[in-house]
């Protein structure tokens, strides 16, 4: 799997687009993003096994509610599964908890981006709960898996984007609006 200082690897997917442009129909709700989209944003970047599923649309109901929160802090959020662009569309329609969803659903059916991450379940074939935070310049700067039965926490991958931002040390639980560690004050209290 690609970590933390490995460049995200070039793509270009169909995806669903987010709000209720999305929601028009083949032919109108559809739109192309590749690694080159947002440029100079950072992303957030998180997959899922499958559609019409259980576990599944409770993550990604979270991660749009937070959209407006990543958007506050300069980052787009793509949310991609294996599934084509038409079953993403139908689950939409379908489902009260992604209908409105405003972010995009990147569709991964040829698997090229989830097998270049390596988060490919082995048994299944579909891709793990990863989820990346990718700076500005392509480079991922945080990854994390869980698998296929656990959901994850949005509001935990917010935290680490803020922290992220900070570019500074910042202890374990920090929040935004509290103070990072200052080396050279903690060398100086301890002597």
């Amino acid at each position: 799997m690609l970590t933390v200082g490995d460049k995200f690897p070039a793509f270009a997917l169909t995806a669903v687009k987010g709000g209720k442009e999305g929601l028009g129909g083949p032919g109108v709700s559809f739109t192309e993003i590749t690694s080159d989209t947002d440029a100079g944003k950072w992303k957030i970047v998180f997959f899922w096994p499958k559609d019409f599923t259980f576990v599944c649309p409770t993550e990604i109901a979270a991660f749009g509610k937070l959209a407006g929160e990543f958007a506050d802090r300069d980052a787009v959020v793509y949310g991609v599964s294996t599934d084509s662009e038409f079953v993403h569309l139908n689950w939409r329609v379908h489902n009260d908890d992604i209908r409105d969803l405003p972010i995009p659903m990147l569709a991964d059916i040829k698997r090229e981006l989830s097998s270049a991450l390596g988060i490919l379940d082995k048994a299944a074939g579909v891709p793990l709960r990863a989820t990346f935070i990718v700076d500005p310049d392509g480079t991922i700067q945080w990854a994390s898996v869980n698998g296929l039965n656990v959901g994850r926490n949005p509001q935990e991958v917010l935290r680490v984007l803020d922290a992220l931002q900070t570019d500074e040390l910042c202890p374990c639980n920090w929040e935004k609006g509290k103070d990072v560690l200052k080396p050279e004050e903690l060398f100086n209290k301890a002597a």
